[in-house]
């Protein structure tokens, strides 16, 4: 999905983008001044926009903190855990239904999913993985259930660990490019499996789930787009899949 240049200045950063085919500045631009209205200091400020602009140009406020490395444990996970929640549930709902639909949607991502398993060759490290995870992305059930609305929130839509920085107090958030309004399971499971998430630390985000309250529904639909994204990481990153990759989607089947 696109793509963009970063220009990092001592007090703000100017982002342009080389792509904008879904919205990519217009949605990061929302995203800031919305989030700046109701969570101040989550994520940077907004500072201008050249939306019509060639490239299409974003400037925010810079951000203290490095990436989020290392162990997921102690205060990370507190502070992790209040940083999603903020950004899922800071804007109102009154706002929130006025949010265009993050980019990609549950069943879009299942089509593409089901065509790459339907043409994948499995290695024979990942084969039980493959069959199993083929076995349950054709299941008749999974379209209906991933087209029904989950609870609101406002999503990121982009789950990569590099966005989250932690300043040793707490966590805030960046890039904005796909975001929109979405559903709690589904950026829960956004973040949780991505796979940038599982290289950091062979636990992922357990334990920052285990922060979240979830209703009964909320966690069956959770389980189900766990499922979905990690096969899509497991086709993903095929041929270098690892190990773990595989012994992780059984344990999610």
């Amino acid at each position: 999905m696109g793509g963009h240049s970063i220009e990092v200045r001592s007090d703000v950063v100017i982002k342009r983008y080389r792509s904008s085919g879904y919205g990519e500045p217009e949605r990061e631009w929302r995203a800031l001044e919305l989030l700046d209205e109701h969570d101040p200091g989550l994520a940077p400020a907004p500072v201008t926009a050249e939306l019509a602009a060639d490239p299409p140009t974003v400037v925010m406020s810079r951000l203290d903190g490095a990436t989020v490395s290392g162990e997921i444990a102690g205060k990370r996970v507190d502070a992790l855990a209040e940083a999603i929640t903020g950004v899922q549930h800071s804007i109102p709902s009154r706002v929130l239904d006025r949010v265009p639909a993050r980019a990609g949607h549950p069943v879009h991502l299942l089509s593409q999913v089901r065509d790459w398993a339907s043409a994948a060759t499995p290695e024979p490290a990942t084969a039980e993985a493959l069959r199993a995870a083929t076995d349950w992305v054709a299941g008749p059930g999974l379209e209906a259930m991933f087209a029904q609305p989950g609870t609101p929130v406002f999503g990121t839509g982009d789950g990569n660990l590099a966005n989250y920085l932690w300043d040793g107090t707490r966590v805030r958030v960046i890039d904005f490019e796909y975001s929109g309004r979405s559903d709690r399971a589904f950026e829960l499971a956004e973040v949780t499996e991505h796979i940038s998430v599982w290289e950091n630390d062979p636990a992922g985000l357990t334990a920052v789930l285990d922060r979240l309250e979830l209703t009964a529904g909320e966690a069956a639909r959770l389980t189900e787009c766990r499922r979905l994204m990690a096969l899509y990481w497991l086709l993903r990153c095929r041929p270098e899949i690892r190990p773990a990759q595989a012994d992780r989607m059984l344990a999610l089947l």
